[in-house]
């Protein structure tokens, strides 16, 4: 039988702030430079299209009758034959906007979509005034792989990756525009998520210059399973590609099969001193 690989590449890049049609041409230049090998699956950062700025969103939102992003990433897919997880942009519903991941087939057509369910909205940072939560989880499978779609701050909350693998996940995905001021729990987060779950994990975050004083991490990394860095991107902006093996995945569980001792329900047995 012949193994299950899958070929990854993360696009890491700097957005330049709130400029659709300049970041969606930084994306098809990258692409061309450095796409140096057949992939099966490329992945783009959090809110590309606009970069971290939350007052630009609502600015550069895209609705379905004339979505210029999807648009370019159907004719990426289609150009590449390749699927996209299209990291996300800014998306509008009747009267509300949302922070959207679309997915698309080797043949152009969206396949799914999932809005972030956790909005960052500290230190200065006011993404729940511009977007709405998205209200679930969604996994999608490409090419027999099976995907659970996260955004940047949902990294937090382990409870959905651990619900992403009890549904039968075999990688996670995390697209982001991390701040440059917290490079260990981007590093320590991301990688606990793989470990924990016994699961690939995608990290893909943005690089550079945002605006009023702030930048990006950057830092995109492929993590496998045991928690090792697969390949990297520390800086700047590139393409990184690396084919991962599934069936080495479910080999190691089998060899260590921790999540099986994961119980239905943790009930907590609270003891009170009594004065």
């Amino acid at each position: 039988m012949e193994e299950k690989k899958v070929n990854i590449s993360l696009l890491q890049m700097s957005s330049v702030i709130g400029d659709v049609d300049a970041n969606i041409e930084k994306v098809s230049n990258i692409l061309k430079r450095d796409l140096n090998c057949k992939t099966d699956v490329i992945i783009l950062p959090e809110v590309w299209t606009v970069g971290w700025s939350c007052s630009n969103f609502r600015k550069t939102a895209q609705e379905s009758e004339n979505d210029i992003v999807l648009k370019f990433l159907s004719d990426v897919a289609t150009q590449y034959n390749t699927n996209i997880i299209g990291g996300s942009y800014i998306t509008k519903k009747d009267d509300k906007f949302y922070n959207t991941c679309p997915v698309l087939d080797r043949k152009g057509k969206l396949v799914t979509t999932y809005s972030k369910m956790h909005l960052y909205s500290y230190y200065g940072c006011d993404e729940g005034s511009y977007v709405s939560e998205g209200d679930t989880p969604v996994m999608v499978e490409l090419d027999g792989v099976k995907y659970g779609l996260s955004i940047c701050y949902d990294i937090r909350f382990p409870e959905l990756y651990r619900a992403y693998t009890k549904a039968g996940a075999d990688i996670l995905v995390d697209c982001a525009a991390w701040g440059s001021k917290k490079p260990i729990p981007w590093e320590m987060m991301t990688k606990s998520r793989a470990i924990e779950n016994q699961c690939y994990m995608l990290a893909l975050t943005q690089s550079g210059y945002i605006e009023n004083g702030e930048y990006n991490l950057g830092q995109s990394r492929i993590i496998d399973y045991k928690g090792d860095e697969v390949a990297s991107i520390m800086d700047g902006e590139g393409l990184i590609s690396a084919d991962i093996s599934i069936d080495e995945m479910y080999d190691f569980r089998k060899k260590a099969p921790i999540l099986n001792d994961i119980k239905n329900k943790y009930e907590v047995k609270i003891l009170c001193e009594k004065y």
